[in-house]
């Protein structure tokens, strides 16, 4: 996380709710030979407590359980031209916003699966509507067994929580939308981090 308390000072509320809506990120642990990591879809509960997802048994991370964790989260990124803040003495910078939640992951029941399985899909489904949802339900018996037999569920009660909303707060409000208009020009992930650096100025 970014040590400037500029950019360090949203909610945890906010926080947790970015990071319920992406529901996507690297999990990482400290394996028997170094760092391990998977990129992995969850599930957080409202109120950031507990996080839950699923690993292919035969990786090195699943099979190192229990161990601290750290789920790192992130959302719009974009690299920040010092032509765009209009004035002088600056230098090239990246922007970006990011959650880290740290706990201990355990594997899970492994009756919990199923469940957790449905929910996820669920959720995900949610965001493609009017398309009918996707259920595990329209899964021959025996092909969803096999498959699940492949994953176990897994589990972290969230210790703690850690943001970086790195939008330029440290520079003056008319520089800060300058960077937001450049970025408009370079796609729509940079235009979703121009739209909160903006943002700042509403508030």
């Amino acid at each position: 996380m970014h040590p400037n308390r500029a950019f360090r000072s949203e909610p945890h509320d906010r926080n947790v709710a970015f990071a319920r809506a992406r529901g996507f990120g690297v999990l990482t642990v400290n394996g028997a030979d170094g760092p391990l990591a998977s990129h992995v879809p969850f599930l957080l509960s409202e109120d950031g407590t507990l996080l839950e997802t699923h690993l292919v048994r035969s990786t090195p991370l699943a099979r190192s359980l229990p161990a601290p964790a750290l789920m790192a989260v992130a959302g719009p990124d974009g690299y920040i031209s010092p032509d765009w803040y209009g004035v002088p003495d600056q230098v090239p910078t990246w922007n970006y916003v990011a959650v880290h939640l740290r706990g201990t992951l355990e594997a899970a029941p492994p009756d919990t699966l199923r469940d957790l399985l449905d929910r996820q899909s669920a959720l995900f489904e949610a965001g493609l509507a009017p398309k009918p949802p996707w259920t595990t339900a329209k899964m021959p018996e025996a092909a969803m067994e096999r498959l699940m037999r492949a994953i176990v569920p897994c589990r972290m009660r969230v210790a703690d929580v850690d943001g970086t909303w790195k939008l330029s707060q440290n520079k003056p409000p008319a520089a800060r939308l300058g960077a937001a208009a450049g970025l408009d020009l370079a796609g729509p992930e940079a235009r979703m981090l121009a739209d909160l650096m903006r943002a700042l100025s509403d508030t």
